[in-house]
């Protein structure tokens, strides 16, 4: 089986440089924006409603970590402008101490709320014991699973996220029967 890493579409994210850029939320928040389309920073800053300059910093922090890339320019007067792009549909974490798995859990709970009339919302959390060598597999299904959701074209007026993650926990366990 092809590694995540490999696979077309996702990248795994392993370096501190990368961890670091991604776990920043304006930087999240520019790579979500960059799902849709590519665009520059003018058109990225009107959307965040940040400043031109604050919004250029993060972008060239994305770009020295791998995440986004120039994929065209064009002349605006005497201006180029360059129009960014995510280098892949879907970011996976390497495990690493730094916190960023729950940053990401962070994030979801902060931007997350009750659905209005006509949106819909599912949740759910589930336990298994099951041997590590199965996780792999296991995420690489849900990784599937994040590209298909994350390619599906734009329509709607919602923004809807999907986050999941497979975590081990300590929680109690009855054994094999014996």
């Amino acid at each position: 089986m092809e590694p995540r890493s490999q696979r077309s579409g996702a990248m795994i994210l392993e370096t501190p440089e990368q961890l670091k850029a991604f776990a920043e939320p304006n930087r999240t928040e520019i790579l979500q924006l960059l799902a849709e389309r590519p665009a520059t920073v003018t058109e990225l800053a009107e959307a965040m409603d940040r400043p031109k300059g604050s919004v250029a910093h993060h972008v060239t922090v994305l770009e020295e970590a791998g995440l986004v890339e120039v994929v065209r320019t064009r002349k605006v007067r005497a201006v180029t402008e360059r129009f960014y792009a995510r280098t892949a549909r879907t970011f996976v974490l390497a495990h690493d101490d730094s916190g960023s798995h729950l940053g990401f859990l962070r994030e979801a709970l902060q931007e997350a709320r009750e659905p209005a009339e006509g949106e819909s919302a599912f949740f759910t959390l589930r336990y298994a014991r099951v041997p590590t060598a199965r996780l792999e597999e296991f995420g690489d299904r849900l990784v599937d699973l994040a590209e298909e959701f994350a390619a599906q074209p734009r329509s709607g007026e919602t923004v809807y996220g999907l986050i999941f993650g497979i975590y081990p926990t300590d929680r109690p366990s009855l054994g094999e029967e014996s």
